[in-house]
Protein backbone atom coordinates (compact mmCIF):
# COMPACT_ATOMS: atom_id res chain seq x y z
CA UNK A 1 0.00 0.00 0.00
CA UNK A 2 1.40 3.03 -1.29
CA UNK A 3 0.38 7.08 0.32
CA UNK A 4 -1.63 7.94 -2.11
CA UNK A 5 -3.73 4.70 -1.14
CA UNK A 6 -3.32 5.27 2.50
CA UNK A 7 -4.69 8.33 2.61
CA UNK A 8 -8.24 6.85 0.14
CA UNK A 9 -8.12 4.67 2.97
CA UNK A 10 -8.39 6.91 5.89
CA UNK A 11 -10.94 9.53 3.83
CA UNK A 12 -13.05 6.52 3.55
CA UNK A 13 -12.65 5.96 7.21
CA UNK A 14 -14.02 9.48 7.58
CA UNK A 15 -17.75 8.58 5.98
CA UNK A 16 -17.86 4.71 7.03
CA UNK A 17 -16.91 5.67 10.81
CA UNK A 18 -19.99 8.60 11.04
CA UNK A 19 -22.73 6.21 10.11
CA UNK A 20 -21.40 3.77 12.64
CA UNK A 21 -21.00 6.01 15.54
CA UNK A 22 -24.30 6.69 15.15
CA UNK A 23 -26.16 3.40 14.72
CA UNK A 24 -23.34 2.29 17.98
CA UNK A 25 -23.99 5.64 19.79
CA UNK A 26 -19.99 5.61 19.68
CA UNK A 27 -18.44 9.14 18.62
CA UNK A 28 -17.23 8.88 15.18
CA UNK A 29 -13.54 11.13 15.81
CA UNK A 30 -12.79 8.07 18.55
CA UNK A 31 -13.45 5.13 16.19
CA UNK A 32 -11.66 6.99 13.65
CA UNK A 33 -8.68 7.20 15.83
CA UNK A 34 -8.74 3.63 16.62
CA UNK A 35 -8.73 2.69 12.85
CA UNK A 36 -6.10 4.73 11.94
CA UNK A 37 -4.23 2.31 15.11
CA UNK A 38 -5.49 -0.36 13.23
CA UNK A 39 -4.10 0.54 10.19
CA UNK A 40 -1.00 1.56 11.73
CA UNK A 41 0.04 -1.90 12.81
CA UNK A 42 -0.94 -3.50 9.83
CA UNK A 43 2.38 -4.67 8.05
CA UNK A 44 1.57 -3.88 4.56
CA UNK A 45 0.71 0.11 5.45
CA UNK A 46 3.65 1.89 4.96
CA UNK A 47 5.22 5.08 7.59
CA UNK A 48 3.64 8.20 6.96
CA UNK A 49 6.37 10.98 6.47
CA UNK A 50 4.90 14.89 6.80
CA UNK A 51 7.27 17.80 6.93
CA UNK A 52 6.55 19.22 10.73
CA UNK A 53 5.98 23.19 9.00
CA UNK A 54 3.06 21.89 7.08
CA UNK A 55 1.06 20.17 9.82
CA UNK A 56 -0.91 23.40 10.99
CA UNK A 57 -1.11 25.31 7.85
CA UNK A 58 -3.04 21.97 6.04
CA UNK A 59 -5.01 20.77 9.22
CA UNK A 60 -6.15 23.60 10.97
CA UNK A 61 -7.46 26.45 8.86
CA UNK A 62 -9.92 24.55 7.15
CA UNK A 63 -11.39 22.44 10.71
CA UNK A 64 -11.62 25.94 12.89
CA UNK A 65 -13.34 27.92 9.76
CA UNK A 66 -16.11 24.77 9.62
CA UNK A 67 -16.46 25.15 13.56
CA UNK A 68 -16.99 28.80 13.43
CA UNK A 69 -19.60 28.78 10.58
CA UNK A 70 -21.83 27.33 12.98
CA UNK A 71 -21.89 30.15 15.86
CA UNK A 72 -21.98 33.64 15.64
CA UNK A 73 -20.86 36.90 16.90
CA UNK A 74 -23.89 37.45 19.28
CA UNK A 75 -23.16 34.21 20.84
CA UNK A 76 -19.40 35.15 21.18
CA UNK A 77 -19.93 38.47 22.91
CA UNK A 78 -23.09 36.98 24.86
CA UNK A 79 -20.15 34.30 26.99
CA UNK A 80 -17.45 36.30 26.60
CA UNK A 81 -16.90 35.71 30.52
CA UNK A 82 -17.52 31.53 30.24
CA UNK A 83 -14.76 31.83 27.42
CA UNK A 84 -12.02 33.98 29.31
CA UNK A 85 -12.59 31.58 31.99
CA UNK A 86 -12.00 28.17 30.11
CA UNK A 87 -10.43 29.09 26.77
CA UNK A 88 -7.94 31.59 28.11
CA UNK A 89 -7.37 31.20 32.08
CA UNK A 90 -7.27 27.42 31.77
CA UNK A 91 -5.14 27.31 28.99
CA UNK A 92 -2.96 29.56 31.09
CA UNK A 93 -3.39 27.48 34.23
CA UNK A 94 -2.74 24.21 32.54
CA UNK A 95 -0.07 25.10 30.73
CA UNK A 96 1.73 26.33 34.06
CA UNK A 97 0.92 22.91 35.73
CA UNK A 98 2.06 20.34 33.04
CA UNK A 99 4.94 22.66 32.58
CA UNK A 100 6.30 22.12 36.00
CA UNK A 101 5.46 18.41 36.17
CA UNK A 102 6.93 17.87 33.04
CA UNK A 103 10.15 19.75 33.93
CA UNK A 104 10.49 17.87 36.94
CA UNK A 105 9.28 14.39 35.30
CA UNK A 106 11.65 14.32 32.12
CA UNK A 107 15.30 14.45 32.84
CA UNK A 108 17.16 17.03 30.79
CA UNK A 109 13.82 18.55 29.19
CA UNK A 110 14.41 22.63 29.15
CA UNK A 111 11.36 24.63 30.45
CA UNK A 112 10.67 26.45 27.57
CA UNK A 113 10.08 22.99 25.77
CA UNK A 114 7.95 21.73 29.02
CA UNK A 115 6.02 25.10 28.25
CA UNK A 116 5.50 24.16 24.79
CA UNK A 117 4.37 20.26 25.96
CA UNK A 118 2.20 21.82 28.47
CA UNK A 119 0.59 24.33 25.77
CA UNK A 120 0.02 21.99 23.22
CA UNK A 121 -1.87 19.59 25.69
CA UNK A 122 -3.46 22.28 27.23
CA UNK A 123 -6.70 22.77 24.45
CA UNK A 124 -9.87 20.25 24.67
CA UNK A 125 -10.43 19.42 21.41
CA UNK A 126 -13.71 20.93 20.03
CA UNK A 127 -14.37 18.69 17.05
CA UNK A 128 -14.81 15.74 19.48
CA UNK A 129 -16.19 17.34 22.27
CA UNK A 130 -19.14 18.65 19.40
CA UNK A 131 -19.32 15.66 17.52
CA UNK A 132 -19.88 13.76 21.15
CA UNK A 133 -22.15 16.50 22.32
CA UNK A 134 -24.43 16.53 19.24
CA UNK A 135 -24.99 12.45 19.11
CA UNK A 136 -25.89 12.65 23.42
CA UNK A 137 -28.09 15.62 22.94
CA UNK A 138 -26.96 17.82 25.45
CA UNK A 139 -28.42 20.80 26.19
CA UNK A 140 -27.33 23.84 23.48
CA UNK A 141 -25.39 25.95 25.97
CA UNK A 142 -23.33 23.15 26.85
CA UNK A 143 -22.66 22.83 22.84
CA UNK A 144 -21.98 26.45 22.67
CA UNK A 145 -19.90 26.60 25.61
CA UNK A 146 -17.81 23.71 24.52
CA UNK A 147 -17.47 25.08 20.99
CA UNK A 148 -16.68 28.60 22.03
CA UNK A 149 -14.15 27.35 24.76
CA UNK A 150 -12.76 24.71 21.90
CA UNK A 151 -12.38 28.04 18.98
CA UNK A 152 -10.93 30.33 21.60
CA UNK A 153 -8.60 27.99 23.54
CA UNK A 154 -6.91 27.02 20.56
CA UNK A 155 -5.87 30.26 20.07
CA UNK A 156 -4.78 30.89 23.45
CA UNK A 157 -2.88 27.97 23.20
CA UNK A 158 -1.13 28.08 19.83
CA UNK A 159 0.11 31.80 20.22
CA UNK A 160 1.44 30.37 23.65
CA UNK A 161 2.97 27.39 21.68
CA UNK A 162 5.09 29.22 19.37
CA UNK A 163 6.50 31.30 21.73
CA UNK A 164 7.69 28.50 23.65
CA UNK A 165 8.77 27.02 20.58
CA UNK A 166 10.64 30.41 19.62
CA UNK A 167 12.53 30.34 23.17
CA UNK A 168 13.71 26.93 22.59
CA UNK A 169 14.64 26.95 18.92
CA UNK A 170 17.03 30.32 19.46
CA UNK A 171 17.93 29.14 22.54
CA UNK A 172 17.14 31.98 24.87
CA UNK A 173 14.07 33.22 26.53
CA UNK A 174 13.18 36.78 27.37
CA UNK A 175 9.40 37.49 29.38
CA UNK A 176 8.55 40.71 28.21
CA UNK A 177 9.39 39.86 24.87
CA UNK A 178 6.97 37.04 24.82
CA UNK A 179 4.42 39.02 26.46
CA UNK A 180 4.69 41.59 24.25
CA UNK A 181 5.30 38.75 20.90
CA UNK A 182 1.91 37.70 22.37
CA UNK A 183 -0.06 40.88 22.01
CA UNK A 184 1.08 41.66 19.32
CA UNK A 185 0.39 38.42 17.55
CA UNK A 186 -3.01 38.99 18.68
CA UNK A 187 -3.47 42.19 17.20
CA UNK A 188 -2.16 41.31 13.60
CA UNK A 189 -4.13 38.14 13.59
CA UNK A 190 -7.17 40.73 14.14
CA UNK A 191 -6.10 42.93 12.05
CA UNK A 192 -5.76 40.03 9.52
CA UNK A 193 -8.63 38.78 9.53
CA UNK A 194 -10.75 41.59 9.93
CA UNK A 195 -9.63 43.56 6.66
CA UNK A 196 -9.73 40.06 4.86
CA UNK A 197 -13.32 39.75 5.94
CA UNK A 198 -14.07 43.53 4.40
CA UNK A 199 -12.20 42.52 1.03
CA UNK A 200 -14.06 39.17 0.39
CA UNK A 201 -17.60 40.99 1.03
CA UNK A 202 -16.43 43.11 -2.14
CA UNK A 203 -14.88 40.97 -4.02
CA UNK A 204 -17.66 37.98 -3.78
CA UNK A 205 -20.46 39.67 -6.08
CA UNK A 206 -17.59 39.76 -8.67
CA UNK A 207 -17.50 35.98 -8.98
CA UNK A 208 -21.33 35.40 -9.60
CA UNK A 209 -21.27 31.97 -10.17
CA UNK A 210 -22.44 30.30 -6.64
CA UNK A 211 -19.92 27.33 -7.76
CA UNK A 212 -17.18 30.38 -7.35
CA UNK A 213 -18.26 31.25 -4.27
CA UNK A 214 -18.18 28.42 -2.29
CA UNK A 215 -15.01 27.41 -3.79
CA UNK A 216 -13.61 30.85 -2.77
CA UNK A 217 -14.31 30.35 0.86
CA UNK A 218 -11.86 27.40 0.30
CA UNK A 219 -8.78 29.31 -0.04
CA UNK A 220 -10.39 31.90 2.46
CA UNK A 221 -9.09 30.11 6.01
CA UNK A 222 -5.58 29.24 4.42
CA UNK A 223 -5.02 32.96 3.05
CA UNK A 224 -6.04 34.12 6.94
CA UNK A 225 -3.47 31.70 8.06
CA UNK A 226 -0.73 32.31 6.32
CA UNK A 227 -0.71 35.69 5.89
CA UNK A 228 -0.96 35.93 9.74
CA UNK A 229 2.00 34.00 10.37
CA UNK A 230 4.01 35.48 7.84
CA UNK A 231 3.42 39.28 9.60
CA UNK A 232 4.44 37.12 13.01
CA UNK A 233 0.68 37.41 13.57
CA UNK A 234 -1.59 34.58 15.22
CA UNK A 235 -3.17 32.02 12.37
CA UNK A 236 -5.88 30.56 14.12
CA UNK A 237 -6.85 34.17 16.03
CA UNK A 238 -7.15 35.51 12.30
CA UNK A 239 -9.20 32.51 10.61
CA UNK A 240 -11.51 33.00 13.84
CA UNK A 241 -11.60 36.86 12.81
CA UNK A 242 -12.37 35.64 9.36
CA UNK A 243 -14.85 33.54 10.06
CA UNK A 244 -17.29 35.95 12.53
CA UNK A 245 -16.58 38.61 10.29
CA UNK A 246 -18.32 36.84 6.95
CA UNK A 247 -20.85 35.33 9.13
CA UNK A 248 -22.27 39.00 10.19
CA UNK A 249 -22.26 39.62 6.26
CA UNK A 250 -24.79 36.99 4.49
CA UNK A 251 -26.49 38.01 2.38
CA UNK A 252 -30.39 37.09 2.63
CA UNK A 253 -31.15 36.29 -1.07
CA UNK A 254 -28.39 34.11 -1.20
CA UNK A 255 -29.91 31.32 -1.12
CA UNK A 256 -27.86 29.07 -3.74
CA UNK A 257 -24.51 30.23 -1.86
CA UNK A 258 -26.00 29.12 1.70
CA UNK A 259 -27.58 25.87 0.90
CA UNK A 260 -24.48 24.68 -1.42
CA UNK A 261 -21.76 26.38 1.07
CA UNK A 262 -22.80 24.74 4.31
CA UNK A 263 -23.18 20.98 2.36
CA UNK A 264 -19.71 21.73 0.90
CA UNK A 265 -18.08 22.85 4.57
CA UNK A 266 -20.10 20.08 6.03
CA UNK A 267 -17.98 17.41 3.39
CA UNK A 268 -14.45 19.09 4.10
CA UNK A 269 -15.54 18.69 8.07
CA UNK A 270 -15.93 15.67 7.79
CA UNK A 271 -13.37 14.54 5.79
CA UNK A 272 -10.73 16.63 7.45
CA UNK A 273 -11.56 15.71 10.51
CA UNK A 274 -11.47 12.07 9.60
CA UNK A 275 -8.56 12.18 8.28
CA UNK A 276 -6.69 14.22 11.07
CA UNK A 277 -8.12 11.64 13.73
CA UNK A 278 -7.31 9.05 11.72
CA UNK A 279 -3.22 10.11 11.41
CA UNK A 280 -3.58 10.30 15.38
CA UNK A 281 -3.80 6.58 15.22
CA UNK A 282 -1.04 6.01 12.29
CA UNK A 283 1.36 8.37 14.47
CA UNK A 284 0.78 6.65 17.54
CA UNK A 285 2.56 3.36 15.88
CA UNK A 286 5.62 5.42 15.03
CA UNK A 287 5.94 7.11 17.76
CA UNK A 288 5.75 4.19 20.43
CA UNK A 289 8.22 2.45 17.76
CA UNK A 290 10.98 5.44 17.91
CA UNK A 291 10.30 5.32 22.08
CA UNK A 292 10.27 1.73 22.84
CA UNK A 293 13.44 1.83 24.77
CA UNK A 294 12.56 4.90 27.32
CA UNK A 295 9.36 3.48 28.31
CA UNK A 296 10.06 2.83 31.76
CA UNK A 297 11.59 6.47 32.03
CA UNK A 298 8.73 8.04 29.71
CA UNK A 299 5.57 6.24 30.96
CA UNK A 300 5.44 7.37 34.09
CA UNK A 301 5.86 10.79 32.92
CA UNK A 302 3.03 10.74 30.16
CA UNK A 303 0.99 9.75 33.16
CA UNK A 304 1.79 12.38 35.54
CA UNK A 305 0.87 14.90 32.75
CA UNK A 306 -2.29 13.29 32.12
CA UNK A 307 -3.33 12.96 35.58
CA UNK A 308 -2.38 17.10 35.67
CA UNK A 309 -4.68 17.82 32.49
CA UNK A 310 -7.51 15.78 33.79
CA UNK A 311 -7.32 16.83 37.33
CA UNK A 312 -6.35 20.66 36.64
CA UNK A 313 -9.62 21.28 34.25
CA UNK A 314 -12.11 19.53 37.23
CA UNK A 315 -10.23 21.93 39.89
CA UNK A 316 -10.68 24.74 37.67
CA UNK A 317 -14.46 24.00 36.60
CA UNK A 318 -16.23 23.77 40.02
CA UNK A 319 -15.35 26.80 41.13
CA UNK A 320 -15.31 28.50 37.80
CA UNK A 321 -18.78 27.55 37.13
CA UNK A 322 -20.14 28.25 40.60
CA UNK A 323 -18.52 32.08 40.14
CA UNK A 324 -20.22 32.08 36.85
CA UNK A 325 -23.79 31.30 37.79
CA UNK A 326 -23.47 33.48 40.59
CA UNK A 327 -22.69 36.41 38.13
CA UNK A 328 -25.46 35.01 35.95
CA UNK A 329 -27.93 34.93 38.85
CA UNK A 330 -26.91 38.65 40.00
CA UNK A 331 -26.50 40.03 36.40
CA UNK A 332 -29.54 38.40 34.33
CA UNK A 333 -26.89 38.12 31.49
CA UNK A 334 -27.76 36.18 28.29
CA UNK A 335 -24.71 34.01 28.88
CA UNK A 336 -24.72 30.39 28.82
CA UNK A 337 -23.29 28.82 31.99
CA UNK A 338 -23.61 25.24 33.23
CA UNK A 339 -26.86 25.45 35.48
CA UNK A 340 -25.63 22.30 37.89
CA UNK A 341 -22.78 20.75 39.02
CA UNK A 342 -23.97 17.37 37.05
CA UNK A 343 -23.39 19.77 33.70
CA UNK A 344 -20.22 21.08 35.79
CA UNK A 345 -18.92 17.23 35.37
CA UNK A 346 -19.99 16.45 31.77
CA UNK A 347 -18.30 19.56 30.47
CA UNK A 348 -14.94 18.29 32.77
CA UNK A 349 -15.01 15.09 30.86
CA UNK A 350 -15.99 16.71 27.87
CA UNK A 351 -12.55 18.20 27.84
CA UNK A 352 -10.98 15.16 24.73
CA UNK A 353 -7.45 16.34 23.64
CA UNK A 354 -7.57 15.64 19.92
CA UNK A 355 -6.67 17.25 16.58
CA UNK A 356 -4.56 20.59 17.52
CA UNK A 357 -2.72 18.63 20.08
CA UNK A 358 -1.48 16.31 17.84
CA UNK A 359 -1.09 18.97 15.12
CA UNK A 360 1.28 21.06 17.27
CA UNK A 361 3.25 18.11 18.52
CA UNK A 362 4.01 16.92 15.24
CA UNK A 363 5.05 20.26 14.01
CA UNK A 364 7.37 20.76 16.43
CA UNK A 365 10.74 21.57 14.83
CA UNK A 366 13.58 18.70 14.23
CA UNK A 367 16.17 21.04 14.62
CA UNK A 368 17.02 24.40 16.32
CA UNK A 369 18.90 27.29 15.12
CA UNK A 370 22.46 26.23 16.55
CA UNK A 371 22.44 22.84 14.27
CA UNK A 372 21.59 20.95 17.19
CA UNK A 373 18.46 18.45 17.35
CA UNK A 374 15.26 20.12 19.24
CA UNK A 375 15.75 18.78 22.96
CA UNK A 376 13.53 15.86 23.81
CA UNK A 377 11.36 16.06 20.59
CA UNK A 378 10.43 12.20 20.63
CA UNK A 379 9.42 12.47 24.37
CA UNK A 380 7.52 15.77 24.01
CA UNK A 381 5.79 13.14 21.24
CA UNK A 382 5.05 10.60 23.24
CA UNK A 383 3.51 12.24 25.95
CA UNK A 384 1.33 14.63 23.74
CA UNK A 385 0.20 11.10 22.06
CA UNK A 386 -0.51 9.41 25.45
CA UNK A 387 -2.98 12.19 26.57
CA UNK A 388 -4.78 12.36 23.62
CA UNK A 389 -5.07 8.57 23.09
CA UNK A 390 -6.43 8.07 26.73
CA UNK A 391 -8.63 11.10 27.02
CA UNK A 392 -10.12 10.75 23.50
CA UNK A 393 -11.04 6.45 23.78
CA UNK A 394 -11.30 6.56 27.71
CA UNK A 395 -13.67 9.66 27.98
CA UNK A 396 -14.71 9.75 24.61
CA UNK A 397 -16.25 5.84 25.30
CA UNK A 398 -17.42 6.68 28.97
CA UNK A 399 -18.85 10.21 28.01
CA UNK A 400 -22.40 8.37 27.18
CA UNK A 401 -22.79 6.49 30.39
CA UNK A 402 -21.88 9.71 32.69
CA UNK A 403 -24.32 11.63 31.04
CA UNK A 404 -27.09 9.03 30.98
CA UNK A 405 -25.90 7.72 34.83
CA UNK A 406 -25.89 12.12 36.15
CA UNK A 407 -29.16 12.57 33.93
CA UNK A 408 -27.97 15.21 31.99
CA UNK A 409 -30.55 16.17 29.20
CA UNK A 410 -31.16 19.01 26.01
CA UNK A 411 -33.31 21.63 26.91
CA UNK A 412 -35.78 20.69 23.92
CA UNK A 413 -38.37 22.48 25.09
CA UNK A 414 -36.19 25.85 24.25
CA UNK A 415 -35.28 25.26 21.71
CA UNK A 416 -39.06 24.10 20.36
CA UNK A 417 -40.38 27.45 21.88
CA UNK A 418 -37.42 29.31 19.80
CA UNK A 419 -38.18 27.59 16.59
CA UNK A 420 -42.30 28.10 16.94
CA UNK A 421 -41.88 31.94 17.91
CA UNK A 422 -38.80 32.25 14.97
CA UNK A 423 -41.91 30.48 12.55
CA UNK A 424 -44.51 33.21 13.88
CA UNK A 425 -42.04 36.08 12.98
CA UNK A 426 -41.57 34.70 9.73
CA UNK A 427 -44.88 33.88 8.65
CA UNK A 428 -45.77 37.57 9.52
CA UNK A 429 -42.87 39.50 7.85
CA UNK A 430 -43.93 37.37 5.05
CA UNK A 431 -47.74 38.65 5.55
CA UNK A 432 -46.66 42.06 6.20
CA UNK A 433 -44.87 42.24 2.25
CA UNK A 434 -48.14 40.68 1.24
CA UNK A 435 -50.17 43.75 2.45
CA UNK A 436 -47.25 46.21 0.49
CA UNK A 437 -47.53 43.99 -2.50
CA UNK A 438 -51.33 44.23 -2.44
CA UNK A 439 -51.60 47.67 -1.81
CA UNK A 440 -48.93 48.75 -4.86
CA UNK A 441 -50.12 45.47 -7.61
CA UNK A 442 -53.55 44.72 -8.77
CA UNK A 443 -54.05 40.89 -7.36
CA UNK A 444 -57.08 39.36 -7.56
CA UNK A 445 -58.88 37.56 -4.73
CA UNK A 446 -57.75 34.62 -5.77
CA UNK A 447 -54.00 35.60 -5.99
CA UNK A 448 -54.34 36.79 -2.87
CA UNK A 449 -55.44 33.81 -1.16
CA UNK A 450 -53.25 31.83 -2.67
CA UNK A 451 -50.34 34.04 -1.66
CA UNK A 452 -51.22 33.99 2.00
CA UNK A 453 -51.62 30.41 2.15
CA UNK A 454 -48.19 30.40 1.08
CA UNK A 455 -47.08 33.21 3.58
CA UNK A 456 -48.59 31.00 6.05
CA UNK A 457 -46.79 27.65 4.94
CA UNK A 458 -43.46 29.43 5.46
CA UNK A 459 -44.27 29.34 9.15
CA UNK A 460 -44.99 25.87 8.91
CA UNK A 461 -41.90 25.11 6.90
CA UNK A 462 -39.97 26.08 10.34
CA UNK A 463 -41.90 24.61 12.86
CA UNK A 464 -44.39 21.84 11.47
CA UNK A 465 -46.41 22.28 14.51
CA UNK A 466 -48.33 25.50 13.09
CA UNK A 467 -50.14 23.20 10.33
CA UNK A 468 -53.40 23.16 11.14
CA UNK A 469 -56.66 22.17 9.19
CA UNK A 470 -56.71 23.20 5.92
CA UNK A 471 -52.46 24.48 6.07
CA UNK A 472 -52.14 20.53 4.81
CA UNK A 473 -53.50 21.52 1.80
CA UNK A 474 -50.70 23.83 0.45
CA UNK A 475 -48.72 20.98 -1.76
CA UNK A 476 -51.99 20.58 -3.79
CA UNK A 477 -52.33 24.38 -4.52
CA UNK A 478 -49.00 25.09 -5.42
CA UNK A 479 -49.10 22.78 -8.82
CA UNK A 480 -52.33 25.54 -9.68
CA UNK A 481 -50.73 28.86 -8.92
CA UNK A 482 -49.51 31.34 -11.70
CA UNK A 483 -46.09 32.47 -12.50
CA UNK A 484 -46.86 35.61 -11.14
CA UNK A 485 -48.28 33.99 -7.65
CA UNK A 486 -44.37 32.91 -7.38
CA UNK A 487 -42.60 36.39 -8.49
CA UNK A 488 -44.79 37.06 -5.23
CA UNK A 489 -43.83 34.49 -2.97
CA UNK A 490 -40.30 34.77 -3.55
CA UNK A 491 -40.47 38.47 -2.09
CA UNK A 492 -42.42 37.39 0.88
CA UNK A 493 -40.07 33.90 1.13
CA UNK A 494 -36.84 37.39 1.10
CA UNK A 495 -39.02 39.11 3.46
CA UNK A 496 -39.38 35.66 6.34
CA UNK A 497 -35.33 35.37 5.42
CA UNK A 498 -34.00 38.95 6.35
CA UNK A 499 -36.59 39.02 10.00
CA UNK A 500 -34.70 35.79 10.66
CA UNK A 501 -31.21 36.86 9.75
CA UNK A 502 -32.38 39.86 12.05
CA UNK A 503 -32.96 37.46 15.23
CA UNK A 504 -29.43 35.65 14.78
CA UNK A 505 -28.04 39.35 16.26
CA UNK A 506 -30.36 39.49 18.71
CA UNK A 507 -29.42 38.59 22.38
CA UNK A 508 -30.32 35.14 23.51
CA UNK A 509 -30.78 33.93 19.88
CA UNK A 510 -29.32 30.44 19.16
CA UNK A 511 -27.69 30.26 16.19
CA UNK A 512 -28.48 26.51 15.55
CA UNK A 513 -31.87 27.37 15.92
CA UNK A 514 -32.15 30.52 13.50
CA UNK A 515 -29.67 28.60 10.80
CA UNK A 516 -32.44 25.77 10.63
CA UNK A 517 -35.20 28.10 9.94
CA UNK A 518 -33.15 30.02 7.78
CA UNK A 519 -32.12 26.48 5.69
CA UNK A 520 -36.15 25.56 5.63
CA UNK A 521 -36.68 29.17 3.99
CA UNK A 522 -33.70 28.82 1.42
CA UNK A 523 -35.72 24.94 0.66
CA UNK A 524 -38.86 26.77 0.27
CA UNK A 525 -36.92 29.41 -2.54
CA UNK A 526 -35.43 26.29 -4.62
CA UNK A 527 -38.08 25.42 -7.38
CA UNK A 528 -41.09 22.97 -6.39
CA UNK A 529 -39.52 23.89 -3.25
Amino acid sequence: MDQVTLLFALLFGALLTVPLGERFNLPSPVLMTLFGGLLGVAPFVPDIEIEPDLILPLVLPPLLYAAVRRTSWRQFTANVRPILLLAVALVFVTTAVVAAVADAAVAGMPLAAAVALGALVAPPDPIAATAVAGQLGLPRRMVSILEGEGLFNDVTAITLYHVAIGAVVAGSYSFPAAVTDFALSAVVAVAVGAVLGWLVTLMRPLLGDVTLRVGFTLLLPFAAYVIAEEMHGSGVLAVLVLGLYLSEQTDPDDVAGRLTGGSFWAVVDTMVTGVAFGLIGLELHSVLDTTLDRWDELLPAALAVLAAVIGVRLLWLLPAAWFARRLHKDTDSAEEVPLSWQETVIMWWSGMRGVATVALALAVPLAVDDGGDFPQRDALIFIAFVVVLVTLVLQGLTLPWLVGLLGVRADTDIADQQEHDLAVRAAQAARRRLRQIEESADLTEEMSEALLRRALDIGVRISPSLAEGDLRENAALRAQRTRQVDTYYAELLAAARREVLDARSEAGADPDVVDRALRELDRASLPHG
